[in-house]
């Protein structure tokens, strides 16, 4: 009889119509597949019915987060390779109605039943760590702050682990050259990560024309890096606002030992509940992506109001392609099961036209797409160094999901997949005078 590694390498290439590009080890041991590809170990029969009962990305995710799955080598090579299997057969390349339709296709999901055992008949159950209660999009003020919760208030230090000591969980902007480097270079995740965050949080403030004395609130504040940065670096008073218990204590205790108490005020907010504008200058860094597409042109409609005139806005958001029919689009299950619960990403386009509805005008749109795949290897590193101390923070589950999120993520980066982009927006005043320089790009660096 043909040993489980083989049967299911036939039956696989059979769906898919095309050879796998990895290597299978299955639960009895045996290996099929390309001698020198990475990877795919399937340990148990669970992972064919994940798979079974849910095609597609939120299969593979479920059957990785509960251990059912796992790579032997280079997880970047396997989500690579796989990527065009998952992403785009997702989108439509060749979707599963298409590929049923098959009868070479329907043989082999009916050898994969067999092979899947007769437990097959009973879905398994979710991870633990898969959100149960979708949100949906709704985000009111009570959801959007469950969803940053179960994002953010996973503990302070599983994410100190993650993101060194900087506590900026944001893209990077690394020094020149290096985003032009092979995706597969090393990054140093302890000095050349917080050199690269430093730059990041002062270009920032450089677009921003901060100056000593000025009022910025910081939509998003995190764990405080920018609030600190900007208040120690450049002067001025700082506002940070947070939905997540965890992270405005974290970000308090900052301001306290760096002496920023008379210029730092942390509150944990919702930024449709802030009145006490105008403030010169707003930054939103990796905030907006939670604020989801029915509502984003209200939040750009309230930074406009909280912002005195000629006051600048720096909106620093990831993006998604587009999509010739964007009534289909929605958020990837594993991302939207297990990572960002309601989040939303648009395209560039999107977000810039939503600005200038709210009565903005955008000055600068800047791509740092290549910055967020090397700022994501460079977490990865860190997390695989800590992956005792980090199964230990949280769970051996959860920490696979931060391994496939950060790892995916980097993978859709440098595939063009995603983006993230740094938007300058003005609110100019009756009569013209943006206040901007005729050659704004000085803070190129």
């Amino acid at each position: 009889m043909q040993d489980a590694a083989s049967r299911l390498n036939t039956l696989f290439e059979q769906v898919l119509g095309t050879s796998l590009p990895v290597r299978i080890r299955a639960w009895d041991g045996s290996e099929a597949g390309p001698p020198e590809a990475p990877v795919l170990v399937v340990r148990n029969r669970r992972a064919l019915r994940r798979l079974l009962w849910k095609p597609g990305e939120l299969g593979l995710a479920r059957a990785w987060v509960a251990g059912d799955l796992g790579v032997d080598g280079d997880l970047y090579a396997v989500l690579d390779l796989m990527a065009t299997h998952v992403w785009e057969r997702e989108e439509g390349a060749r979707g599963l109605a298409e590929t049923l339709r098959d009868p070479t296709a329907r043989s082999a999901v009916r050898g994969l039943l067999r092979l899947a055992g007769p437990a097959v008949l009973l879905p398994p159950a979710p991870p633990p760590e898969e959100i149960r209660d979708p949100l949906r999009h709704r985000h009111t003020k009570h959801t959007d702050k469950r969803a940053i919760s179960h994002h953010y208030d996973v503990g302070n230090d599983f994410y100190e682990l993650v993101l060194g000591p900087s506590m900026v969980y944001s893209c990077a902007y690394w020094p020149s050259g290096s985003p032009d480097a092979d995706a597969d270079a090393d990054v140093d995740a302890e000095a050349t990560l917080e050199t690269a965050q430093h730059d990041k949080l002062d270009l920032i403030c450089r677009k921003l024309a901060l100056a000593p004395g000025q009022r910025l609130l910081d939509v998003g504040c995190g764990w405080g890096s920018m609030a600190v940065h900007a208040a120690r670096d450049h002067g001025v008073h700082v506002v940070g606002i947070t939905l997540s218990q965890e992270q405005a204590v974290y970000a308090r205790k900052r301001v306290a030992d760096e002496g920023l108490t008379d210029r730092v005020e942390i509150r944990v907010q919702d930024y449709r509940d802030v009145t006490d504008g105008p403030y010169d200058a707003i930054s939103s860094i990796g905030m907006a992506e939670h604020v989801g597409a029915d509502k984003y042109l209200e939040y750009a409609e309230n930074l406009h109001r909280l912002l005195a005139p000629g006051g600048r806005l720096l909106n620093h958001q990831i993006s998604r392609r587009p999509r010739r029919d964007e009534s289909a689009y929605s958020i990837d299950g594993f991302i939207d099961a297990y990572v960002f619960p309601d989040g939303e990403l648009a395209p560039v386009g999107t977000t810039v036209t939503q600005l200038e509805r709210a009565g903005f005008e955008v000055r600068d749109v800047e791509s740092l797409r290549e910055h967020y795949g090397l700022t994501l290897r460079a977490w990865v590193a860190n997390l695989d160094a800590a992956w005792a101390r980090a199964v230990a923070l949280t769970s051996p589950g959860r920490a696979r999901v931060w391994l496939l999120y950060m790892a995916a993520c980097a993978v859709g980066f440098e595939r063009n997949r995603l983006g993230v982009n740094q938007v300058l927006a003005v609110r100019t005043p009756e009569g013209g005078a943006s206040g901007m320089p005729l050659r704004a790009r000085v803070w190129g660096g």
